[in-house]
């Protein structure tokens, strides 16, 4: 087994422990935007559980070290992935920022807080990619303030075709964690999920629009 591999089922394991991912293909949950949902991924938990919390913090340090050894500033998206951001910049060193959602609607008006120049290098912490939209509002940001993203990190990924598709679009390197299929991988191998649960919850990834209706 190569690191990434490893690296893949720690963190997979570990998140179904501390229940920041659930799995009820028979209770669905219902997500903001409407979907029904097999899974549900609430990756701020990992704060809570110190192990948990320093092996995403080197494992993040370790692959951004390796794959983007010229990075000058890290930014987090708001808010799930500031703090692991900070923790990430803190580990390695650099400045950080982090990027709202939207504007501000007094002050500065600020979208990215912090101090970030045009034409640094910037590597952006993300907790949780499901469609892409928010985290590559993210990197729109940076980049229409001059800064040259050379890709993003991620806790987890759902693999859904879409946010694939988007990603690519963008030209943004994504390198998670750990994502949908190793999960369920990981949870098949530990007796968290059942055989007969499988089908649903492949399904669910290859069509969540259509998943369960």
């Amino acid at each position: 087994m190569n690191q990434q591999e490893n690296t893949s089922l720690t963190t997979a394991e570990f998140l179904l422990q501390i229940k920041a991912i659930k799995l009820e293909p028979n209770q669905p949950f219902t997500w903001t935007s409407g979907i029904k949902s097999p899974i549900y991924c609430d990756n701020r938990r990992i704060l809570s559980y110190p192990k948990v919390r320093t092996y995403v913090r080197q494992e993040f340090s370790r692959i951004i070290s390796d794959e983007f050894p010229a990075v000058e500033v890290i930014a987090g998206v708001a808010t799930g992935a500031i703090a692991h951001g900070v923790l990430v910049a803190q580990e390695l060193g650099l400045p950080f920022v982090y990027v709202r959602s939207e504007k501000k609607g007094h002050g500065m008006e600020n979208k990215i807080e912090g101090v970030v120049e045009s034409g640094q290098s910037v590597v952006v912490v993300e907790d949780l990619v499901s469609t892409g939209k928010s985290s590559l509002l993210a990197v729109e940001a940076l980049r229409n303030a001059g800064c040259v993203v050379k890709g993003m990190v991620a806790v987890f990924s759902y693999l859904l075709p879409e946010a694939i598709a988007a990603f690519k679009k963008a030209n943004v390197p994504l390198i998670t964690l750990t994502d949908y299929n190793i999960l369920i991988k990981k949870a098949l191998s530990i007796k968290y999920i059942s055989d007969s649960d499988l089908k649903s919850l492949m399904d669910w990834r290859e069509n969540p629009s259509a998943w369960g209706k």
